[in-house]
C-alpha cells in the first residue's frame, strides 16, 4: 500500500494519493524515512562486572539476608563486616534483572478465612449471637446486652444484660439457653463474630461438651453475621429506645418488654408477616391455612377486587442461609411454600412465653 501511494503521489501529489488510497499522510512520510535501530548503550567504565553482580546477588539471596531489604543489607555489611559492594539502588537493579524484586521482609502471613455458608431449614438448627452496648447514665459507661437469635425463626431464644463483657457470662447464657431449648448433641450450630468472648476457651470447651458446632465470621465482615446485626438495628430503632439508661435495672426492664414484643407481636416480613414465636413453635402452617381460608372467603365475596386471581398469603421460607452459595438458576430449589389449600386444623391457643436467660 505504501509503495502504491508513493507511485501515485508522483501523478496526484501526496495529498491526492493518500486521500485516494485512504492512507494517512503521517504514515506516508514516516515510511519515507524509516528509523534506524538504536545503537547499543555502551557499558560505563564504573559499572559492575558480571562476576561482581553475581556476587551481590548471591549475598542478597543468602540465608543471612534472604529476608532483608537491600537497604538493610547495605547497612549491615557496612557496620558489621566493613564491606561495601555497591549502592542499594544497584542492588535493586540486579534483583530486577532476575525478577526477584519482591517483599523480602519476614512478616506474618495472615491466614485465608473461608466464607461461612450455613443453612437452616427449621428452628433450633442454627443460632446467631452477638453483644451490643447500651449507653449508661454517665459518659463512657455502658451495659452489655448478650442476645442469641434463632436464624430460621428470628426468635430470641436467650438474652442477658451485664455491666461487662465476659466469657464466663457468655458461657452461662449459652448453657442455660441450650438447656431450656432442649438442644441435643450434634443438633445445633452456633454462629458468632470474632469477638474475644466468642472465641474464648471457656465457650469453646462448653460447646464441645454440648455437642454444638461453632462457626465464626471473617474478620471485619459484618455481612457474615447479618441476623444479629439486623436484630440490633430493630432494637435500637424502636421509638421508645432511650438515648441512655439510668441504671442496669431500668435497662433490663426495657429489654424484657422489647423481647416480649419482638417474639410475640412483631410481624416479620421475612417470615411471611408472622411473629418469630409462631414460626419457632411450629404454628406457622396452621396460621397460614387460616389466612388462606379467610382470603378464599373474601375472594368468593368480591372476586372483582382481586385483579390477579386467587389471592395467597405471604410465603413462608423453608430454608434460610448465611452467605448462600451461588448456583445455577435452573437447578435452584424453590425456597418458598405457598398456602394454596385451606387446612382443616384450627389455630392453637395462646403461644408460650418466650424463653429468656437473664
Amino acid at each position: 500500500m505504501m509503495q502504491q501511494s508513493h507511485q501515485l503521489s508522483q501523478q496526484l501529489g501526496v495529498s491526492g494519493a493518500c486521500q485516494s488510497l485512504g492512507v494517512p499522510r503521517s504514515s506516508f512520510y514516516r515510511n519515507q524515512h524509516p528509523q534506524t535501530p538504536a545503537k547499543a548503550r555502551p557499558q560505563p567504565a564504573r559499572a559492575l562486572s558480571e562476576t561482581e553482580k553475581a556476587e551481590v546477588r548471591t549475598i542478597l539471596n543468602s540465608e543471612r539476608f534472604q529476608d532483608c531489604s537491600p537497604r538493610q543489607v547495605y547497612a549491615t555489611l557496612l557496620d558489621d563486616d566493613q564491606i561495601y559492594l555497591c549502592h542499594w539502588r544497584t542492588m535493586y537493579r540486579i534483583l530486577a534483572e532476575y525478577d526477584e524484586v519482591r517483599e523480602r521482609r519476614n512478616q506474618l502471613q495472615h491466614p485465608t478465612y473461608t466464607k461461612p455458608e450455613l443453612l437452616t431449614t427449621g428452628p433450633n438448627q442454627l443460632w446467631s449471637w452477638d453483644i451490643t452496648k447500651l449507653k449508661g447514665p454517665a459518659k463512657w459507661s455502658y451495659f452489655y446486652l448478650y442476645v442469641i437469635v434463632d436464624v430460621f425463626s428470628r426468635f430470641v431464644v436467650g438474652w442477658l444484660l451485664a455491666d461487662r463483657e465476659s466469657a464466663a457470662l457468655a458461657e452461662q447464657l449459652i448453657a442455660e439457653t441450650c438447656a431450656k431449648q432442649e438442644i441435643d448433641p450434634d443438633q445445633l450450630t452456633l454462629h458468632a463474630d470474632r469477638g474475644s468472648s466468642m472465641r474464648s476457651k471457656p465457650v469453646a470447651l462448653l460447646l464441645a461438651d454440648l455437642g454444638v458446632t461453632k462457626t465464626h465470621s471473617r474478620p471485619y465482615t459484618a455481612n457474615d453475621n447479618p441476623y444479629s446485626e439486623a436484630h440490633f438495628k430493630t432494637l435500637k430503632y424502636r421509638p421508645d429506645f432511650p438515648s441512655r439508661f439510668g441504671s442496669q435495672t431500668e435497662a433490663r426492664l426495657w429489654a424484657r418488654t422489647f423481647f416480649q414484643w419482638y417474639n410475640q407481636q412483631h410481624r416479620h416480613s421475612a417470615l411471611g408477616l408472622m411473629t418469630p414465636a409462631m414460626v419457632h413453635y411450629g404454628q406457622a402452617q396452621a396460621i397460614g391455612s387460616q389466612r388462606q381460608q379467610t382470603l378464599l372467603v373474601a375472594y368468593a365475596t368480591h372476586p372483582e377486587r382481586f385483579v390477579r386471581g386467587l389471592p395467597t398469603p405471604p410465603a413462608l421460607p423453608t430454608e434460610v442461609w448465611i452467605n448462600k452459595p451461588t448456583i445455577n438458576s435452573d437447578v435452584m430449589v424453590s425456597s418458598e411454600i405457598l398456602f394454596l389449600e385451606p387446612g382443616p386444623q384450627e389455630v392453637p391457643g395462646p403461644l408460650p412465653d418466650p424463653i429468656l436467660a437473664h
